[in-house]
Parts: C-alpha cells; structure tokens; sequence
C-alpha cells in the first residue's frame, strides 16, 4: 500500500461528529451566558450604577432611547431623547433634523442639568451617541443659542478617546450645522429662554468620572453623559452571567417585554426560571394591554387643528376629532365615512413606498373637508405613530399651512424645495419628540411635493 493512504499531518485527521458536538456545546453556552434572565440581572445591577451618579450629581435621569429606559426606575425616569450613535460614526458626524431633541432643553433649565442614561455592547466604553453625537448637538445647541458666550462654543470631548483627527474634523463640522439649524427658523430666543444658560458635559462610567471635579453651576447646565454598563473585553461565557449593554437590541431578546413592566414586576421577573420567563412575560403584557391608559394624540405646533398619534381604537373612534387619517388602516373599512381616510400602507419600507402613492389621496381628503372648514380637527395616525403618520402630516403641512401655522389655500406659485420641507418637518419634531420618519418615508413625501404637476 502507497505512503499516501496515510493521512499526512494530524491536520488531515478529521472527526466530524467531535467537530459537532464541540460547536453544539459552545452555542449551548453562549445561550445560556445570553439568557433573557441574564440580561435582566445584568440591567438590575447596571441601573444600580446609574443610581449612584444620579445621587452624586443631585442630578435627574433621562433616558436615550430606546436601551436608556431600561436602566431607570419608571418613578425615576424624567424624560426621554433619541440621540443616535450613526450620527457620531467617523466620518458621518451629523446634527440630525429628525431628532432636534429640544425636549432636552426645559429639564435642563430646571434642574441645571440632566444625566442621559445609555449603554453599548461588549467591548466599547461607551457608544458613540455619548462619545460624539451629544457632544456635537451641545456645541450647536451653544453656539446658536448663546453666540456671544464663545466660553462654550467648542465641542467637548470625553478625555483621551477620540483622535486629534476626528476631533478637528468634528469640529470643523460645527458651523454649518449651525447655520442648518437657524434656517429651520425655530423661535431661538424662545430656546433660549428654555435652556436659560449653556451646556457643560461630563461623563460618567465604569472607569471614571470626568471631570472629577464637576458638579452642576451657577453659570451653566451640566449633562453627564453615562454608560451604565460595565465595559467586558472577553466572552460573555467569562463574565458570570453579567452582559454588557443587555438592554441593547431589546426586540430580539424581550419577548415583548418593555421597561415600564419590568420595572413594575421586577422582583417577580428575576424570581422567575428562564423557562417559565416568555410566558410569564406574556401573561405580564396582557394585562398590561388591558390595564393600559388610552392612546394620546400630539398636536403639532404652531398649528391648532393637526394631531398625530398610533392607530389605536381607543383614540381613532374616540370622536374627539372631526377627521381622521389612518395611514395602515384597510381603505375598505373607511368608504362609507367621508370624515375618515384608510390608505392601507403597509409596514417598514413597503409602507413608506405605499405612502408615496397615496399622497394624492391625501390631498383629494383635505380638499374636500379642511378647505371647506379649516377649523376642523384632523388627527393622522399609523401604526407606531412615528413613521408614516409624520410623513402624511409633512405633506399637509407643506401644502396647507403658512408660516404662522394658518390653514391656506394652496397656491400655484408656491415653491417647495428641501429647506421649507425641512421647516415643516422642524415643526413635527419639535411637538412629538419621538416622532422619527424612516428615511424611506422622508424620501416619498419630497418625490411627491417636489414632482407634483401644478393644479
């Protein structure tokens, strides 16, 4: 027999079934290390960090959406922003139109400051939201609120974190972000008075306090800017069960579960096996559904007759308002209401391109009833009453309404280009400050207004 009917290295030697077995146990464990029981010990343990910088700053808490929430107490919790850390990615640096934040502005002057609770996965110290995407929006938000206090006007970096490259191409970014933000022609010196002073940042996390020495003033508003999670440079099989950043990506883990219902049952939920956990949850998120307050509609300002809200029973049958638009409701179930428009957009991107085709029809409703009675009130929902529902309203308001927020007749020589679509959408932000238009969406409705033939 030939030398090479003998495997040549023990390399050559294969064992598929050991192979197996090895990968099997290895998935078992990370399952197991990844277990929705862990990730609810591990965001029990982090909040409790989050508590200890909340009492060290006599400061209050707020969340960033959407992982902030589950680490505050709901009782605790005393507002909520959407600071995204795509915007802080080297080189896609960005002050974003669709998350103004100016929600931020009232607590801070209130309380001379605030902490924004986040968090990030395995290996990071914190996510680029606290490390670059709230920083660039403070040095706006001085900047353009506060020209003259140029003590203020550059952007502050956490220490020895980002390179001395990407900081001056931030930087140098600022100015027209800026000038972006004055043409959206918000009422400045009414932000102004609802911050009152400018914006000093500090950060707050498992490796340091920085600066060490700062605490709210007299001559500024303090945010800290804390990662709760305790930074892990290994498995998480390493670890002990603990997860950094467990409340990340919370729809692929939570069985539904949200943060206000963890936090209401939280003894039980950690007393409770991980086999037993998703159907005590969904037990938990029925009656949840049944306890639950009605659906609230947000009126979108300056103007006193448009509000946008989720598509819920509760809210679209109230009869609180005389018209209604429901962007994913069946176009059937709406034809024998002339007061009520179904335009049975689907979901995600399918529904923003559905959005798009149905804007005339949009525009044939508010013909027919606003034009006849401005007065009337006109609630448009969808099914998150963030998304489609915005971009319907975008359209209305870029069709309809005047600088004042007074329902007009539209006019043909009316122009509408990106800067007064940006306005508009400005307004919308600015009343429902989760309110966050998909791309896809925003996309459809500036085809529509910018592709119309004139009538």
């Amino acid at each position: 027999m030939g030398s090479d009917a003998y495997p040549v290295s023990l390399s050559s030697l294969h064992f598929p079934s050991a192979e197996q077995s090895v990968s099997q146990i290895l998935s078992s464990l990370r399952r197991s290390a990844l277990s929705v029981a862990n990730r609810l010990s591990s965001i029990e343990t982090d909040a409790l960090f989050v508590q200890e910088i909340s009492d060290h700053y006599d400061l209050p808490l707020v969340a960033n959406e959407r992982c902030g929430s589950w680490y505050i107490p709901s009782e605790l919790k005393a507002g909520s922003v959407y600071f995204k850390s795509t915007d802080g990615h080297t080189g896609q640096w960005d002050f974003s139109f669709r998350r103004l934040n100016l929600q931020l502005l009232p607590v801070a002057r209130e309380h001379g400051g605030c902490i924004i609770v986040d968090s990030t996965r395995r290996g990071k110290l914190m996510p680029d939201a606290l490390s670059k995407t709230v920083p660039i929006w403070c040095a706006v938000m001085n900047r353009a609120l506060f020209p003259s206090d140029t003590a203020y006007h550059a952007v502050q970096f956490p220490p020895d974190y980002l390179g001395a490259s990407e900081e001056s191409q931030i930087e140098q970014r600022i100015g027209s972000f800026v000038k972006s933000l004055q043409d959206l022609k918000l009422d400045l010196d009414q932000l102004r008075e609802q911050l009152g002073k400018p914006i000093r940042i500090a950060w707050a996390n498992r490796s340091y306090l920085y600066p060490e020495d700062l605490y709210k003033g007299e001559g500024y508003n303090l945010l800290v800017l804390c990662s709760a999670s305790k930074r892990v440079h290994g498995a998480e099989m390493s670890e002990g069960g603990y997860i950094q950043g467990a409340g990340d990506d919370s729809e692929s883990w939570a069985h539904g579960l949200t943060p206000p219902v963890f936090w209401a049952n939280k003894h039980a939920l950690l007393n409770t096996s991980e086999e037993d956990l998703p159907g005590f949850i969904e037990k938990l998120m029925e009656q949840q559904g049944k306890e639950g307050p009605n659906q609230q509609a947000s009126l979108i300002k300056p103007t006193r007759n448009i509000f946008i809200g989720r598509n819920d029973p509760s809210l679209t049958d109230s009869g609180i308002y005389d018209l209604v638009i429901d962007c994913n409701g069946t176009p059937a179930a709406s034809e024998a209401d002339p007061k009520r428009l179904n335009l049975g957009c689907g979901s995600s991107k399918l529904g923003s391109r559905d959005l798009r085709k149905s804007l005339d029809k949009v525009q044939y409703f508010i013909n027919s009833q606003l034009l006849t009675d401005p007065s009337r009130s006109l609630l448009v929902t969808c099914e998150s009453g963030k998304d489609l529902s915005a971009g319907a309203i975008l359209a209305i308001l870029c069709l309809y309404y005047n600088e004042e927020g007074d329902f007009i007749t539209p006019q043909i020589e009316n122009t509408i280009n990106k800067q007064f679509i940006r306005q508009r959408l400005a307004w919308i932000v600015s009343s429902k400050h989760d309110v966050n238009p998909s791309r896809s969406t925003l996309q459809s409705v500036n085809a529509f207004l910018m592709q119309r033939p004139d009538y």
